[in-house]
């Protein structure tokens, strides 16, 4: 009797030993901000790409346009720009949030900037009183988009600029590395004084800091847009680049990350380079700091091609419906957001191809889970859907609620059919969004899921089938 009551109560100590670690582990998890959740939120944005070599009839080459300055800018002219349209086509792909390259390797700002002269306020075109940053900014809020900018500050071939520095040796580079950088914090203080509250505010390739002699950022971003996303620099990433411009992430894909930023560049932490960038593409489920995978691709990303720009008679490079739903899964349906790069054309117009793609893309992934078959939710470890009748499956999606962390690290889908139950998956990473297609649908009567292992406290917001 004695052995029987010291098990019991070791068993009980032990138990509670385990809710206390399982609390304790709970209390330190990594909480997205306020940005982030929306940003996860979102789900799906897009990226116009606009610059002056959209009226450069030569091909594009990046690493050409990072050291050659464009022989005139006087060649922008978009004889029809309609950047309405372009939000338009956005909204009808189902984003919720457009970003715009307010600056990109050329150093040509598409804004009225009092501190850089090379921008609109230079050009003949609407008598250099033009603001497409602020039509954009405009278009977006009438749509009900939320804005986002993209700032291009690590090359600027126009002021002769690589990886940050100001080309030159001696006392000229020195005063000329200052007035960069002055004139860089000053665009950015225009940004995000000028245009209302933004929802991202993107550098790409990062944006390093004073310590190596770049332009000091994110002080200026976090003072007047506390609110908007900062991708981001070498001391915070509020989110990250997914390891790859394929528009998907491997899975599982955790929120969570081994440091507080990803580096740009040669400036990245050793661990995030290895393997070919293993740990931006999964996350780290036991890392401390909160930042969600971005996964991003070109509309113009097929066969071979890469087109972050517009090109003429490029249109057979648009991925095609099937090809954009798979993105979709494998980047939506596993925790992380999909932003698509779309390339307005000479004529200032997204053109009618790329219009009719988004279309289609929006409505296909309306049709497919505006209408759940069953839809549940709960923190129980088992949630069920019990079915009036026997039933065609093709798709399950899960969300748990990722605002106190994301918690949940092992869970199975299994469904009854003919008088048992059978696996339909076995997975890790829930987090903002899961969804599981299946290769062939089956036929059932009762769904469930069952959450294996969890830390602290969880709650699904959806559990449903389609």
């Amino acid at each position: 009797m004695k052995n029987k009551i010291h098990f019991v109560v070791i068993r009980l100590l032990m138990i509670a030993l385990m809710m206390r670690i399982s609390f304790a582990q709970a209390q330190i998890l990594p909480k997205p901000n306020a940005q982030q959740l929306a940003w996860q939120k979102a789900e799906l944005g897009v990226l116009f790409h606009y610059d002056l070599h959209v009226f450069d009839p030569s091909k594009y080459a990046q690493s050409a346009n990072r050291i050659t300055p464009v022989a005139d800018y006087n060649i922008f002219n978009p004889g029809s720009l309609d950047v309405e349209q372009w939000v338009r086509s956005a909204k009808d792909a189902g984003a919720k949030f457009a970003i715009i390259t307010a600056t990109h390797e050329t150093g040509f700002a598409l804004f009225q900037s009092n501190v850089n002269p090379y921008s609109l306020k230079a050009l003949k075109w609407k008598d250099g009183k033009a603001d497409i940053v602020k039509d954009f900014v405009e278009a977006c809020r009438k749509y009900g988009l939320k804005p986002g900018i993209y700032l291009g500050i690590r090359w600027n071939s126009f002021l002769g600029v690589h990886d940050f520095i100001v080309d030159g040796t001696g006392e000229m580079q020195k005063k000329r590395q200052q007035y960069y950088n002055a004139m860089v914090e000053g665009m950015v203080k225009e940004i995000c004084t000028n245009y209302g509250d933004l929802f991202e505010i993107w550098f790409d390739g990062g944006a390093s800091g004073p310590e190596k002699g770049a332009p000091d950022v994110l002080p200026i971003v976090k003072k007047y847009q506390p609110n908007c996303l900062f991708y981001h620099n070498d001391q915070l990433a509020e989110a990250r680049w997914g390891g790859s411009e394929s528009g998907k992430v491997s899975y599982p894909c955790w929120s969570t990350f081994t440091y507080p930023s990803t580096g740009s560049g040669e400036s990245t932490y050793k661990g995030i380079s290895a393997n070919n960038f293993e740990l931006l593409k999964h996350g780290d489920v036991n890392g401390k700091y909160w930042m969600p995978a971005m996964a991003d691709a070109p509309l113009r990303g097929y066969n071979g091609r890469h087109e972050w720009f517009w090109e003429p008679n490029d249109e057979q490079h648009i991925f095609p419906l099937d090809d954009l739903l798979d993105i979709y899964y494998k980047s939506v349906g596993r925790n992380s957001t999909l932003i698509l790069g779309l390339t307005p054309d000479n004529r200032g117009l997204l053109p009618e191809a790329d219009v009719k793609r988004l279309k289609e893309f929006g409505a296909e992934i309306k049709s497919r889970f505006e209408n759940p078959i069953a839809v549940t939710s709960g923190s129980k470890k088992v949630l069920q859907l019990n079915l009036s009748k026997a039933t065609t499956i093709k798709q399950f999606v899960i969300q748990e609620e990722i605002a106190d962390g994301q918690r949940i690290r092992s869970f199975s889908i299994e469904y009854f059919s003919n008088g048992k139950w059978e696996k339909a998956f076995n997975g890790f990473s829930v987090g903002n969004k899961f969804i599981h297609l299946l290769e062939k649908p089956i036929t059932a009567t009762k769904v469930r899921l069952v959450i294996n292992v969890a830390v602290g406290a969880f709650q699904i917001t959806e559990f449903g089938i389609y």
